[in-house]
């Protein structure tokens, strides 16, 4: 069986209130394997000889409260084959814990912090755990997500894997922070056999954040005579002509994806509007 040489960083954001995990490994898929994360509860990262029941049973002690450390220790001792494990936790209190097996290939080893917990495996050496920590650190303030992609990069420029980059994936929950609001799931991207895992993981997050991303309120541009009429002519150059623009200019962010960022037409997302120009 292949073992997966694997560097993952599971975190989280309390004041956003999300928890997630971002992986890179020379492994097929490593995002149906690697990190797992529930809203309120917390975020895990199961890797090098992967035992994928850490994930559903890691996520079970957690939403009951169990600390990471806690569970880190629960779910290790229960397993005979605890040696070749590599797993990284952080509960719903912000608390980190990682744990590597003593068979785990070298490099391998972990680092926690506030919010983070940064793990490695058959790595060229720890500096690329100490990217993943740095960088982490480094980035309070930003998005979540955008924070998981840039420990990614910075890890693989300080060495990644020994073996080289195949698979890439982001995973980052929120209550209700799914689409239309209707799940928790923010983010989950996946890039599962690639060259460069993690720049076309950053490209699907650009995408990503185009398509879901939110503006602030007080940013949304009102929507004056001059810009309706802007609107309807752009509009009808792309043949959504109907003689209520709110109908056509709904038809139009339906069709481009962009509906979770329309609400009515008077006032509109300047990212909006910027596509539509842009088209």
């Amino acid at each position: 069986m292949a073992r997966p040489s694997t560097f993952s960083i599971a975190a989280c954001d309390l004041k956003r209130r999300e928890w997630g995990v971002a992986v890179q490994s020379k492994f097929l898929a490593v995002g149906a394997v690697v990190g797992w994360a529930e809203a309120e509860a917390g975020a895990l990262a199961t890797q090098a000889f992967a035992n994928p029941s850490y994930g559903p049973d890691g996520l079970a002690l957690l939403r009951e409260g169990v600390s990471a450390k806690e569970a880190v220790k629960r779910l290790t001792q229960a397993d005979e084959g605890r040696d070749d494990r590599q797993l990284g936790v952080v509960d719903r209190e912000g608390h980190c814990a990682t744990y590597s097996g003593s068979a785990c290939f070298d490099w391998a080893g972990g680092r926690t912090g506030a919010g983070y917990a940064a793990q490695g495996n058959i790595l060229v050496s720890g500096e690329t755990v100490d990217a993943l920590a740095d960088t982490f650190e480094g980035s309070a303030g930003d998005p979540l997500a955008r924070r998981l992609v840039a420990c990614l990069a910075a890890a693989q420029d300080a060495g990644g894997d020994r073996r080289g980059q195949q698979s890439s994936s982001l995973l980052v929950v929120r209550l209700g922070g799914g689409y239309a609001g209707l799940s928790d799931t923010l983010v989950d991207l996946r890039v599962d056999d690639h060259p460069e895992p993690i720049a076309e993981l950053e490209r699907l997050l650009g995408l990503h954040t185009l398509f879901f991303g939110e503006t602030p309120e007080e940013d949304w541009l009102p929507v004056d005579d001059d810009l309706a009429g802007e609107i309807r002519e752009r509009l009808d150059r792309l043949g959504y002509r109907d003689a209520d623009l709110g109908r056509a200019f709904e038809a139009w962010a339906g069709t481009e994806n962009l509906e979770e960022r329309v609400r009515g037409l008077d006032r509109i997302d300047p990212v909006v509007l910027a596509e539509l120009r842009r088209r």
